[in-house]
């Protein structure tokens, strides 16, 4: 690749603040910036204005088309292109582009997951700029992300519910600030998604059926080598796979998207991006982005870029940790501990706000990162466990225990620690080491959510983080803004919150069979180990009552995105088992067939040659795949019935146990078998690339 200077190229293809000002006249400017920065609304004439200067810069940049690009309810992205070309009277055309086109789009509603809001022939839908988040060129097409929500108002999408939880966290962190003496125009949460991903070489991937169809291996038998050397972690990164994350980085730099960090992960072929944070719905676009782009850069390498979640059995999969913090406009990070009394306090209380959402909304968190390709990967030793906990780490453990007893603490100054009045020890950033089994871990100034798979969009966790955070903060500042000794209360507020809710903190080993009992039998914690136990719960009246008083969601879209994930769930799986019947029947069964004939042409040579030969290799194989053919009959027989019954179920609820407790074992079932098979039969006959081919083949 040519190279390129990286401050010229970065954000060249985005309409970004440098542009705005440069362009747009200083009243516009000021104008949209107000409407950015202060939830001002948005004045037509500032639209049109912002639209013809938008329309000129892309038009230089080469582009030809417009899209309201947005997010609806399928997990990527959408875009409906229209030309800017209008024909003009002399036959010719001019290239327009109006407030109007910029503010508000309409594309056909009528074939995105809708959960019941809408009949399929209410076709109508809105799309709605978001000038909080730039627009941007990419293939030539001027794309401005964009809200999109149906005819009746009903959000059709996951930006909308993200904005909205932006909003009602901004509310209440502002009340809380402004009990400290703090004047904040605004708080934003900040996301830095963390994104892992495998490559392949394209060639094998077209050869399996199942990595085409699912995005994952259905069947595969370990090879000699996995992971377990540690070497690929961090190790060198191979030439081929270099030239890949320098094309990467240049396409990402064009778009603004701050690509800081690559590297190996733990697994072949597997690596990782990670980006500078970003405001919420910035990070969530720009997280979009970098899938589709990952995606499309691999394949001009002759690569695939892997996404799902568990892509390959027996080795470590891919997750996005999701480093989520709270900064004021002045860049005051709230989750920091300051250098004052107060400051202090202020954390303490923001950090008990955190802990007490997590401890009562576990089960929003846990089935927002609740996929069936996420399904594979929670609880795996490369993933956090489905229970949901806290990490603080030993120092801060420490601190607030010293708080809810009130007792001295034993670190750099012994004092009891009255909030505001005593001084309270200030404590440096990493004093603790990282816990990687721990789904919510405090790394010195954020928190990092580490149970996100990797295709996940990152939407969905920080609506329910927003949401239940705000809720916390929202009690926090009812019972302190009438107080009449705030000293004293915010004191008593902060320990009976660390009394009501330490059960939710956990530093010890989230891998351990011991924690899974502590924290289900004696801390009473959540244990929801699959996409059809967790989403029941979106439903539950106390969260609904939460995401409802802070209009997060309506009744009625909490129910349709219930309705659309379960939905989602019992069709992913259902695609993974028609994929192995298919495989089964044309692909290995076979495959094997003929294998067995080649060994039962050799012995029957060998033994008209001299009866003295033995054959043995060639008979115990044959005696073995034979036994493993019935099995593998029997199983997917098992497997069809499964599937077919599943037709049979017309509510969700029982349509996703279903796929839960029947189809999902006959399918593991299923492949014990042909995985057995494939090391018994020869490489030239099995009919799919190995594991060892896949996972290896790229370097």
């Amino acid at each position: 690749m040519e190279k390129q200077n990286v401050p010229e190229i970065f954000g060249s293809m985005v309409f970004d603040d440098r542009v705005m000002r440069a362009r747009l006249s200083a009243d516009v400017y000021s104008s949209l910036k107000k409407t950015i920065d202060e939830n001002e609304k948005l004045d037509e004439e500032v639209a049109e204005a912002v639209a013809l200067q938008m329309r000129d810069w892309a038009v230089e940049k080469g582009a030809t088309h417009f899209t309201h690009w947005f997010q609806p309810l399928t997990g990527v992205t959408a875009e409906k292109h229209d030309s800017f070309i209008t024909p003009s009277p002399d036959g010719g055309v001019i290239m327009e582009f109006s407030g109007k086109e910029l503010i508000k789009g309409e594309p056909d509603a009528s074939s995105f997951p809708s959960g019941g809001l809408r009949a399929t022939f209410e076709a109508r839908g809105y799309t709605a700029w978001d000038p909080t988040s730039y627009a941007f060129i990419k293939d030539h097409t001027l794309c401005i992300p964009t809200a999109f929500c149906s005819y009746s108002g009903d959000a059709l999408d996951k930006k909308t519910p993200l904005l909205r939880s932006m909003q009602a966290l901004d509310r209440q962190a502002k009340r809380i600030l402004k009990l400290f003496g703090v004047e904040a125009k605004y708080v934003r949460t900040s996301v830095g998604p963390e994104q892992e991903y495998f490559l392949i070489d394209k060639e094998m991937f077209e050869k399996r059926p199942d990595l085409v169809y699912t995005g994952r291996t259905l069947f595969g038998a370990m090879p000699p080598k996995g992971q377990e050397l540690d070497d690929h972690y961090f190790g060198v990164i191979k030439p081929r796979v270099t030239a890949f994350m320098e094309d990467l980085n240049a396409e990402l730099w064009k778009l603004g998207i701050l690509a800081k960090t690559e590297h190996n992960e733990v697994a072949p072929a597997q690596h990782e991006l990670a980006p500078i944070f970003s405001t919420t719905n910035v990070a969530t676009d720009k997280n979009q982005l970098t899938m589709e782009i990952m995606q499309k850069v691999a394949r001009k390498h002759g690569m695939v870029c892997l996404l799902h979640e568990k892509p390959f059995a027996g080795v470590n999969g891919s997750g996005k940790h999701n480093n989520w913090s709270m900064a004021t406009d002045t860049g005051m990070n709230l989750l920091s501990p300051g250098e004052t009394p107060y400051e202090n306090a202020q954390f303490l209380l923001f950090l008990c706000a955190v802990i007490q959402a997590v401890d009562d909304y576990q089960d929003l968190l846990r089935l927002s990162v609740a996929t069936a390709g996420n399904d594979h990967r929670l609880g795996a030793n490369e993933a956090p466990p489905a229970i949901i906990s806290v990490f603080l780490g030993d120092e801060l453990s420490g601190i607030l225990d010293a708080i809810k007893n009130d007792t001295p603490y034993e670190g750099t100054e012994k004092v009891i620690m009255k909030l505001g009045v005593h001084t309270l020890p200030r404590f440096s950033r990493d004093t603790t080491d990282r816990n990687r089994t721990s789904p919510f871990a405090f790394t010195g100034n954020k928190f990092e959510f580490r149970s996100l798979g990797s295709s996940n969009s990152i939407a969905c966790c920080n609506i329910m983080l927003n949401a239940a955070v705000a809720e916390s903060l929202k009690q926090f500042a009812d019972k302190l803004e009438g107080s009449g000794n705030f000293e004293s209360d915010l004191h008593e507020l902060i320990k009976e919150t660390i009394k009501k809710h330490e059960r939710i903190l956990f530093n010890g080993n989230g891998y351990g069979e011991e924690w899974v009992k502590e924290a289900t039998e004696v801390r009473g914690l959540s244990n929801l180990k699959t996409t059809a136990d967790a989403m029941p719960h979106l439903l539950d009246q106390k969260n609904m009552n939460m995401l409802m008083a802070h209009n997060v969601f309506t009744e009625s879209e909490l129910r349709s995105r219930y309705e659309i994930m379960l939905e989602n769930y019992a069709k992913t799986v259902n695609i993974e088992g028609h994929t192995m019947v298919d495989m089964v029947r044309k692909n290995y069964l076979p495959a094997i067939e003929e294998y067995l004939y080649s060994l039962a042409k050799t012995t029957s040579l060998m033994k008209s040659v001299s009866s003295q030969v033995k054959c043995n290799y060639e008979i115990t194989t044959m005696e073995r795949l034979s036994e493993l053919t019935d099995n593998i009959l029997d199983k997917v027989k098992d497997l069809e019935e499964a599937l077919e019954t599943l037709k049979g179920y017309e509510d969700i609820t029982k349509s996703s146990e279903a796929v839960r407790d029947d189809v999902i074992p006959k399918m593991e079932s299923l492949r014990k078998y042909v995985d057995e098979a494939e090391m018994l039969t020869s490489e030239e006959c099995w009919p799919v690339p190995s594991y060892g081919k896949l996972l290896f083949s790229v370097y």
